[in-house]
């Protein structure tokens, strides 16, 4: 017998823990574990496109869904199994599906369900690519989008009052951090008829549940928190067995914007840690959030879990914490913001968040360029606004580099 074969026998399946009675540290580390018979402690990686069969007759079956297995990578895959039964044991969601990236997670999620005439409202504090997705691809295919202040209820109930087949809604919004109600739109949306899709990436699903709130779709950039290390892309879709089934399912069969099956792993490692990510995030961005306030070069400082925030109280209800992002205004506009940005010397300048290292980012020139002035503002993203994504740096070092460039 070679050593390759002696292997193969040497594992055996043992009793373990119902996943639906572990805790949400447990399922982070252990959630949705697919071994093989080699009984690898980390996930393997199977990169792989295809999958063989025993005969013809097992791969009729398995097409006709006959028989369980997997079939093509762009279907379904073991590591990417693993990661997607992670993430719906975490959010406690019937179903999920991974995306080769968060905005094909965010597409996937509204193009899947919607029609020719159907109407989408959605809140206007969105990031620029969703944005984009709602007000000129869906438009192109008949599909009728209206956006709303999505801090104002009787605002949501006028744009409702007509029927809509969805509303999308980002809490906290990105660059903002503007808190939406959950539960009351939520109510509001079920009764004209609609499904809600929140992108829930800046809480993460360690300080909010949408589903618990009344959402129908979660969707997460997994780029950011889950991964947490800048290291690859990678987007999810919570929901519904039902809404997997009969709208979500076919859609990604047939039009691939499949997770690789490395980044699915890459992910996984990820979510082993996040929820003591997470919590340092929120401490650290705490810190530098009551830092700010204080500065005299400094004006509004945006935190949800701070008591000066617009809507602190429905965040405290709604969060469990108030995260890793801190948006704030610089005096002097855009020569005030690029000229502290440029002094930074430990924080770096960067578009992507929810990592490991702390980045920071002018929104008007960078994930928002594409809004008018008018646009902007509306928005509450001055020319001097900067989006800061607290890391896990010592806050005290985080702090003095705040400060130098800020003198």
């Amino acid at each position: 017998m070679s050593e390759k074969e002696r292997a193969q026998g040497q594992h055996q399946d043992r009793p373990t823990a119902p996943a639906g009675k572990l805790r949400a540290a447990t399922r982070l580390v252990r959630g949705g574990t697919l071994r093989s018979n080699f009984g690898e402690t980390s996930e393997a990686i199977f990169l792989t496109s295809g999958f063989s069969y025993a005969s013809a007759e097992a791969a009729e079956a398995r097409f006709r869904h006959d028989e369980p297995g997997f079939i093509y990578s762009r279907f379904s895959n073991p590591t990417v199994a693993m990661f997607e039964e992670r993430m719906a044991l975490l959010e406690g969601a019937e179903a999920a599906r991974a995306t080769a990236s968060g905005m094909a997670a965010v597409n996937a999620a509204l193009t899947c369900q919607l029609r020719a005439g159907d109407r989408v409202v959605a809140a206007r504090a969105l990031f620029g690519s969703c944005t984009y997705i709602l007000k000129e691809i869906l438009p192109r295919f008949g599909v009728i989008t209206e956006l709303v202040d999505g801090t104002d209820l009787a605002a949501w109930q006028r744009a409702l009052a007509p029927g809509a087949a969805c509303i999308f809604l980002e809490t906290p919004s990105n660059p903002t951090l503007e808190i939406i109600d959950l539960v009351e739109v939520a109510k509001l949306a079920h009764a004209a008829g609609a499904i809600v899709v929140v992108d829930n990436v800046f809480a993460t699903p360690m300080l909010q549940k949408p589903l618990e709130l009344g959402a129908d779709v979660v969707v997460y950039s997994a780029t950011k928190h889950i991964d947490g290390q800048g290291r690859c892309l990678g987007g999810v879709i919570l929901s519904s067995q039902d809404f997997l089934d009969n709208h979500l399912a076919p859609y990604l069969r047939h039009t691939g914007p499949a997770m690789s099956p490395f980044n699915a792993w890459v992910l996984l490692k990820g979510l082993e840690t996040l929820h003591l990510r997470v919590a340092r995030h929120s401490e650290n961005a705490a810190r530098v959030a009551d830092f700010l306030a204080d500065q005299p070069g400094i004006g509004r400082v945006l935190y949800p879990g701070r008591a000066d925030h617009p809507q602190a109280a429905l965040a405290k209800r709604q969060m469990s914490g108030g995260g890793g992002m801190v948006g704030f205004d610089v005096a002097g506009g855009k020569a005030g913001a690029f000229r502290m940005l440029d002094r930074l010397r430990l924080i770096d300048i960067s578009n992507n968040l929810g990592d490991a290292k702390s980045l920071v980012t002018h929104p008007a020139t960078t994930t928002h360029q594409r809004l008018n002035q008018a646009e902007r503002e509306s928005l509450g993203i001055g020319d001097g606004m900067l989006r800061l994504s607290v890391g896990l740096e010592d806050v005290e070092d985080l702090i003095e580099d705040l400060a130098q460039a800020l003198e």
